[in-house]
């Protein structure tokens, strides 16, 4: 069993209804180890918790502790006390995010989620409200971060979360491309689809058919179409367009596929290509080819149309 190095600890509070659970959700999202009310009495055996052998690059991951005026045993001078012992012994760089809202919007958000405010059961929510700010007053005070959610919607919240914690690539989107044949499906997990099938089709050429995109001759055919350079170029400029966005929105998971129609010549090229030009614009994706060592078979391919007669 290996001890506990210190570690970066956010503890994230504030007022019931100001989006404490956006906050976690979103944290954890970015590969932080979350935990949500916890006992206060048990947030020392936490932090002195031994990790099991093996483990060592997971202590490394930032902690965020939800914690609220419902938590059992909470005292919020006693916290800061608390916090400040486990600064000097143990050497942890501990932080607070205090989540705050105006009142009326607090009671505006009990009464459209006819929720009960949890100090307030069989009271007015405004009863409630009151109450916990005073309680939480001296964790406000304490705290290093603030943040207003008072004005903002929960995507807007998790966003300005992701911008501020997105750290030494943590809330990076996965980026996966793929190259697959329609013949044999479309893959489910996939979030856009190209279709490659208008590019001209190496199978019907006797010397390429053997070959995949991967080799020199097929690429250069694919090439030589007419539609080649300019469809390339739009499908680039869209793909560096949505992927920061998607990462923006907090997407963990892209997935790209380019299909073609037995997924061993036109698609593996340019899921090659798409995947070169992502890295020389700094992503990092990996390439997946579905159907690549599948054989090929002339009844899976649309034949060639045939010339016309005149």
């Amino acid at each position: 069993m290996s001890k506990r190095r210190p570690k970066n600890i956010l503890l994230v509070t504030g007022m019931s209804g100001a989006g404490k659970s956006t906050v976690l959700r979103t944290l954890e999202d970015l590969g932080w180890e979350v935990v949500d009310n916890l006992p206060l009495l048990l947030l020392n055996r936490l932090l002195d918790t031994p990790l099991p052998e093996g483990t060592e690059s997971d202590d490394d991951r930032p902690m965020a502790i939800g914690i609220g005026a419902r938590t059992r045993g909470f005292d919020g001078e006693s916290l800061v006390r608390r916090i400040k012992r486990l600064r000097e012994e143990h050497g942890h760089d501990i932080g607070m995010l205090f989540l705050d809202c105006a009142g009326s919007e607090l009671e505006r958000r009990y009464s459209e989620t006819r929720r009960r405010h949890p100090l307030a059961q069989d009271r007015p929510a405004h009863d409630g409200i009151g109450r916990e700010r005073d309680l939480l007053m001296p964790l406000r005070r304490w705290a290093n971060r603030l943040i207003d959610t008072t004005s903002l919607t929960a995507n807007e919240l998790a966003q300005q979360i992701r911008q501020t914690f997105s750290t030494d690539g943590t809330g990076q989107t996965t980026i996966s491309v793929m190259s697959f044949g329609f013949s044999r499906g479309v893959p489910r997990n996939a979030d856009l689809v190209f279709d490659m099938r208008f590019l001209r089709n190496p199978h019907w050429v006797e010397e390429l058919r053997p070959g995949t995109g991967h080799d020199a001759d097929v690429s250069a055919y694919i090439e030589e179409d007419a539609a080649y350079d300019a469809a390339m170029t739009q499908i680039e400029s869209l793909l560096l367009l949505l992927l920061p966005r998607y990462q923006a929105e907090g997407k963990a998971y892209v997935t790209i596929g380019f299909g073609c129609t037995g997924g061993r010549h036109r698609s593996v090229h340019v899921a090659e290509r798409m995947a070169r030009r992502l890295r020389e614009n700094g992503f990092s994706p990996t390439v997946t080819h579905r159907d690549l060592q599948t054989a090929p078979q002339d009844s899976l391919e649309q034949q060639p149309a045939a010339p016309a007669i005149g």
